[in-house]
């Protein structure tokens, strides 16, 4: 990730009862279920293949339309792929949005199964975003004073995000900001790996790779309650078939590193200074 991104995270504050706000609004959430129904019964009267930069895993702009209403919809359907050395899978990204949902993150575009072309794979409702953080970063555009400190606590949620279902792959295009800067995440194929490297170490710590300032550093106390009470069944109840049961073992591993990374940070630094 870019230098510029420091600008952003020094002038950094602690706004008492600032909130969230990296996340999909109230009115969106509760329109999760008719978007799901939608990107499943919807007709598919529109497509355009991705293929290159556009998206390595050539997936498809479905263009939806029921009832008088059009939305475009992105369709994948790689699965158990390597790509650039990355082990791809569409049920990763219906997995992502099932488990933000769960645990109050919201960051993650509402995603269901659809068939298409006679295979499986995951749709998800395109969103029509501002910027991403590539853009914002170029331009070096900051948000607005009162916008600091959410934009702020949205890139820590989403490390913790990341660091819980293992997503290396979180490039700058994969950052939607919204006109309000709220951020939204996308592409999740990458995630919920299983081997040692993903098992006993964060992605998002003080040693990653971008430095220090890259972590985990302040997290809603409803967050971190929200992921203590994971278990393997509250995940497989939240996931379905999407995830195997060696992918829920890894992901409670991850929840075990997070919490005692938390525990310690809150021993040398107070509650007061991690949890909000």
């Amino acid at each position: 990730m870019k230098r510029a991104v420091f600008v952003i995270l020094a002038v950094f504050c602690l706004a008492a009862g600032s909130g969230i706000l990296g996340q999909f609004n109230a009115a969106e959430q509760a329109d999760y279920d008719k978007w799901e129904d939608f990107l499943k019964t919807a007709k598919v009267v529109a497509e355009r293949q991705l293929s290159g930069a556009e998206g390595v895993t050539n997936p498809w702009v479905l263009t939806l339309e029921k009832d008088g209403v059009q939305r475009r919809a992105l369709w994948k359907n790689v699965l158990g792929e390597r790509i650039r050395g990355f082990k791809e899978t569409w049920k990763g990204e219906v997995a992502a949005y099932r488990l933000s949902r769960h645990l109050g993150l919201h960051m993650v575009p509402p995603t269901v199964e659809r068939e298409y072309r006679g295979e499986r794979g995951s749709c998800q409702i395109w969103v029509d975003s501002w910027n991403n953080l590539e853009t914002i970063l170029a331009k070096k555009l900051n948000p607005p004073g009162l916008k600091v400190n959410p934009f702020q606590r949205s890139l820590f949620l989403q490390r913790a995000f990341d660091n819980l279902i293992s997503n290396e792959d979180r490039h700058q295009r994969n950052y939607l900001i919204m006109d309000d800067w709220r951020m939204i995440l996308i592409d999740h194929s990458r995630s919920f790996r299983t081997t040692k490297k993903f098992t006993t170490k964060l992605i998002y710590d003080e040693k990653f790779k971008e430095g220090p300032n890259f972590i985990m550093a302040e997290l809603p106390r409803a967050f971190v309650e929200a992921i203590k009470e994971l278990t393997p069944e509250t995940v497989r109840t939240a996931v379905g078939e999407y995830l195997t049961d060696e992918e829920i073992a890894a992901t409670m591993a991850r929840r075990d590193l997070i919490i005692a990374w938390l525990d310690k940070r809150i021993a040398a630094l107070g509650e007061m200074k991690v949890l909000y």
